[in-house]
Parts: C-alpha cells; sequence; structure tokens
C-alpha cells in the first residue's frame, strides 16, 4: 500500500451508451488532506467517485484507493472507505440512535454500542438521539449520514455534494467537522457546488462532462487561469454590465449586488475596451485578483458556446 496516496488513479474512463461520463480522469490525492471536486450538473462528480469506491467498474484505466487496486479489491475498499451520498439514504421511521446501530450492525462493528455512542457525541447528536430521523431537518440529517460513514473507522470519507440544500450555519459546522477528521489523519473527497467550501479544501478539481478543466490550490487555479479582473461599484451596475456585454476584449461581466466584476484573458485588450466606461461618471474601478466564481465561470464558457 502506498503510504502517501489514498488515491491514485490514472486515465479512468466510463461511458453509458453513447454518453462519456469520464474522460481519462486521473488524480493522486496525499493521505490525510482535504480535496474538493467542481463542476455543474452532469460533470461526472457523482460516477467518477462511484468509480474511485469500487461501486463502478472503469471501461478503462487503473489505479488504487487505499493501496488497493480499483479493478480487483473493491471489496477491501468498501470496507475502508465511507460514502455519503446526495440523498439522505436512511430510515426516517428510525430514531437517529437505531439508525446508526443498524450500519454498526452492517459493517459487524465491534463494541457496537460504545462505537455508536462516540459517533453520537463527536457529531453532537447526544440530545436527538432518540429523535425519528424523518423530522429531522436538512443539516442534522447530514450530522447523522457524517456519523454513519465514521462508525467503521473508515481511512477516507467521499461525500458527494454533502451540504446541498443545508444553512450556512449547517454548512459551517459541517465543514469544521470534515477538518477535525482530517487532523486526526483522515483523507476527505468532497463534491460541491459552494465556491467558499472548495476555498476550504486543500487542492481542488474543477470536472465539466467527464474532462478535468483545472486543478492545484485555490491560489494555483486562479493563478494557471491567466484572467485578469476589474471591480466596479456604482449605482447602476447592471445598466453599465447591459452596456458592456459583447464588447470584444471583454469576455465575460457579472453582477454581484452592488458591485461588477469585468474579466478578460487579454489584459491589454481588456484595458482598452473598458477606458470609454472608465470615463462615466459615478462608478469606482479596482483592478483586482479574479475570484474562483470568476475563474469558473471563465473555465466553462468553451463549453456554453458549444451547447448553445
Amino acid at each position: 500500500m502506498s503510504e502517501t496516496l489514498a488515491i491514485d488513479v490514472r486515465d479512468l474512463t466510463k461511458s453509458f451508451g453513447t454518453r462519456k461520463v469520464v474522460d481519462n480522469f486521473s488524480i493522486q490525492v496525499p493521505r490525510g488532506q482535504v480535496w474538493g471536486f467542481l463542476g455543474p450538473n452532469g460533470s461526472g462528480k457523482t460516477t467518477t467517485i462511484r468509480l474511485l469506491c469500487g461501486l463502478l467498474v472503469p471501461d478503462s484505466g487503473s489505479g488504487t484507493c487505499l493501496g488497493y487496486d480499483i479493478l480487483r479489491e473493491s471489496a477491501a475498499i468498501k470496507r475502508n472507505v465511507g460514502y455519503m451520498t446526495q440523498k439522505f439514504s436512511f430510515y426516517e421511521d428510525l430514531s437517529i440512535r437505531e439508525n446508526l446501530d443498524f450500519v454498526a450492525r452492517i459493517y459487524d462493528v465491534k463494541d457496537r454500542k460504545k462505537v455508536v455512542d462516540q459517533a453520537i457525541e463527536q457529531l453532537g447528536l447526544v440530545r436527538r438521539q432518540q429523535q425519528l430521523a424523518g423530522t429531522l431537518s436538512g443539516g442534522w440529517k447530514q450530522r447523522v449520514a457524517l456519523a454513519a460513514c465514521i462508525l467503521h473507522r473508515p481511512k477516507l470519507l467521499l461525500l458527494d455534494e454533502p451540504t446541498a440544500g443545508v444553512d450556512p450555519q449547517a454548512r459551517r459546522d459541517f465543514w469544521e467537522q470534515i477538518h477535525q477528521l482530517a487532523a486526526q489523519g483522515l483523507t476527505v473527497l468532497v463534491s460541491t457546488h459552494y465556491m467558499d467550501e472548495a476555498e476550504r479544501c486543500d487542492r481542488i478539481v474543477y470536472l465539466a462532462y467527464g474532462t478535468v478543466l483545472a486543478r492545484g490550490t485555490v491560489g494555483q487555479v486562479i493563478g494557471e487561469s491567466g484572467l485578469h479582473t476589474w471591480i466596479v461599484e456604482g449605482a447602476d451596475v447592471r445598466g453599465l454590465a447591459a452596456d458592456m456585454h459583447g464588447v470584444p476584449g471583454i469576455d465575460q461581466v457579472s453582477v454581484f449586488g452592488a458591485t461588477l466584476h469585468v474579466s478578460g484573458k487579454d489584459e491589454a485588450a481588456l484595458e482598452r475596451a473598458i477606458a470609454p466606461f472608465r470615463a462615466r461618471a459615478g462608478f469606482n474601478w479596482q483592478k483586482a485578483t479574479p475570484s474562483l466564481e470568476d475563474v469558473f465561470i471563465h473555465l466553462m464558457a468553451p463549453f456554453r458556446e458549444q451547447t448553445s
């Protein structure tokens, strides 16, 4: 088994019928790190996660997960991975404790009651442990699902959009728990649509329709995008945005409340394009580092053009 890599896969490909969902995907994730999967719906994130944990077999490609061969040792991978699906998949007419006890039985966990007690304590579920799962809010269901994932002491967590539909405080609490687990040596791969969550990861991988478009730290992804951005503040940024759309040299214009992000790949062309607009009164222009969202909109532009 690799002492340094939790995931080491190369050229994974998976198709369903004529549609290629994962296209020559490669990734090497060091143990004990938190990595984020980003991308639009249908980009192949869920399929890739299922390939990694042995639920799907790739059409081609090879590699290891936790040192086990993904083609020949999928059963061993499943025993050592905690997989949290997008949909809450527990019995809604059982209590939190009953659900966790059931999962512990499936994994044949030793000292089952003690392990369940520890998970309930660790995830802050003590006061609600007798509550029926079906009566829980999205944030509490998320905690139950995470508690179930760690019962069998996995070495890797694969989390598929775990915070979709939960409130900001629940999302923040969830990420604090994830980093606490990572500090204990657990490796985490999590898919998300939220840019602020991506910024909490050690590394990010951006997928679009089966293809990796970018990878690295947030700083690396932004720096390697080659994108240049100006932030504009003023009373009528929406009107300004409407006038700037389609101007050569300006690749994207995005409104963020009372501010406007104006971006382009060619710095000189962008500055020439915005020069006439900068002469308008009532606006404050400031050059800035592109946001992660600016970069991802830029990365997706070729795909929007193909499908439009």
